[in-house]
Formats: C-alpha cells, sequence, structure tokens
C-alpha cells in the first residue's frame, strides 16, 4: 500500500508541475497535494508539518498571482472590462487549441474585447499586449513558486 501512495505522490507532483504552466489545471494545489500526502505517509517526519504549511502558504499564493496578473497588466494601460473578459474567454479556448492557442488566444481574447469597447485598433493592440505579458509573467511567478515548494520537499527528503 505504501509504495502505491508513494507512486500517487509522484503522479501528483508531474500533474501539479504541468498544471502550472496549464490554466485548467490548479497545478500549484496538485503539488501541495502531493506534498502532504508524503508527509502524511512518513507520519510527518521527514517531511515536517511546517514545510506542509508553508508549501499551502505558497500554493495559495499562486491563486492570488493567477487572478492578479492578466488585470494588472490590462489596468497597466487601462484596459475596459470587456477586455478583462476576452482575455479569459481566450484563455478558456486556448486550454482547448494546444499550446499556440493557449499563448496567443488570451492577447486575441484581450485585443477584440478592447476593439468590441472603444473601437480603436491600436489601443486594442496596446491592451491585448499588456493582457498577454500580464499572463506570461504571472505564470512565470507561478512556476518559479512551485519549483520553491519542490525545493523545500526534496531538501526536506534528503535531510530528514
Amino acid at each position: 500500500m505504501t509504495t502505491f501512495l508513494w507512486v500517487l505522490v509522484v503522479v501528483l507532483i508531474v500533474v501539479g508541475v504541468v498544471g502550472t504552466v496549464l490554466p485548467a489545471i490548479p497545478g500549484a494545489t496538485i503539488v501541495f497535494a502531493g506534498i502532504a500526502l508524503a508527509a502524511w505517509i512518513g507520519d510527518f517526519v521527514r517531511i515536517p508539518v511546517w514545510i506542509v504549511v508553508v508549501a499551502g502558504i505558497l500554493a495559495a499564493l499562486t491563486w492570488v498571482v493567477d487572478f492578479a496578473a492578466a488585470a494588472v497588466g490590462a489596468r497597466r494601460v487601462g484596459a475596459s472590462p470587456w477586455a478583462v473578459v476576452g482575455a479569459a474567454l481566450g484563455t478558456v479556448a486556448g486550454v482547448f487549441t494546444g499550446l499556440v492557442g493557449l499563448l496567443f488566444l488570451p492577447l486575441a481574447g484581450a485585443a477584440i474585447g478592447e476593439y468590441l469597447a472603444e473601437r480603436d485598433m491600436l489601443r486594442a493592440g496596446r491592451v491585448g499586449l499588456a493582457t498577454w505579458l500580464g499572463i506570461v509573467i504571472g505564470t512565470a511567478l507561478k512556476v518559479a513558486i512551485v519549483f520553491a515548494m519542490l525545493g523545500m520537499f526534496v531538501a526536506a527528503l534528503l535531510v530528514g
């Protein structure tokens, strides 16, 4: 049974790392679940409670980063609510269209939403680009946070 649980830990962590860059999968939350399960398997001896708590806080921080990143990018250029809705719809559509769609449909959605609101092509392009940059920066921050979580986890396993 213990072997099955450790395999589950590995699967959760791998799926979580992949999910960090895919908006449809709560990557950091899944990584946290893997870390918490690993700590539980070992009765919190090798992986102490404080590491699980810090990993949980970091996982929660990725949710904040996720919601704030695109909004900050859009607000810096004064995007309309239509642009934010367009970026969200573009992100959802991107999940179903592969990596290229995932990278560029949020930009297109924000630009289209802003164009519908303001009827200014240049402004729509700036808003789309700013929103997209916010999403990219947010994703990079989430990846960094998840790797910090994994670093603590691996260090605890090696030291403990």
